[in-house]
């Protein structure tokens, strides 16, 4: 893409909590993006009805879920952007499950998800990094392993936070906001 070209940038909050630390950094990063000129978007799962992937293989033939949910409308924001900020909370050193749930449910249209640029924000109370790296590779099956075309553009890691609002005070704060400028 080229560079100072108008981007569409979808930013997918997983956190439960409206003003968890992961959400306090989606928000960080849109401050970013819109100021970079970008026409940017959070779109909070909890606030969407999502339900599980049946496993029913109808999307294969149909091209389409059958479930009647939220899910169309986030995977056609997900077709039409150009940056996709994929956000969790680490629970159990694993993504949310909130997260999982809207990745297994691209199925119906995940080979259409091509040459996106991918950033992955992480927010956990653990600190170790090198064990925060099994949930980056879990990201990356789905956007490495599975979609074509795509670039990982940066991660943000912000480690060391329980509380609500504690993110604030580490550098995950103004680096998700200087990652939004650059995207």
């Amino acid at each position: 893409m080229e560079k100072n070209k108008q981007k569409q940038v979808l930013i997918i909050s997983s956190t439960p909590r409206k003003k968890g630390n992961s959400q306090v950094l989606c928000e960080q990063f849109l401050k970013g993006a819109k100021e970079a000129g970008h026409k940017a978007e959070i779109i909070r799962i909890a606030d969407k009805k999502i339900a599980y992937c049946k496993g029913c293989a109808a999307c294969h033939q149909l091209e389409k879920c059958v479930i009647k949910d939220d899910m169309q409308t986030i995977i056609n924001k997900m077709l039409k952007a150009d940056v996709i900020v994929l956000a969790t909370p680490v629970y159990f050193y694993c993504m949310s499950a909130q997260l999982k749930t809207m990745i297994d449910r691209c199925a119906s249209k995940y080979t259409e998800i091509s040459g996106k640029e991918f950033y992955f924000i992480i927010t956990a109370a653990d600190t170790n990094k090198k064990i925060m790296d099994k949930v980056i590779e879990s990201l990356r099956g789905f956007t490495r392993d599975c979609l074509e075309g795509t670039k990982e553009k940066g991660i943000i890691y912000g480690l060391g936070v329980w509380q609500t609002g504690e993110i604030q005070k580490k550098p995950a704060f103004e680096r998700a906001y200087k990652l939004g400028l650059k995207a």
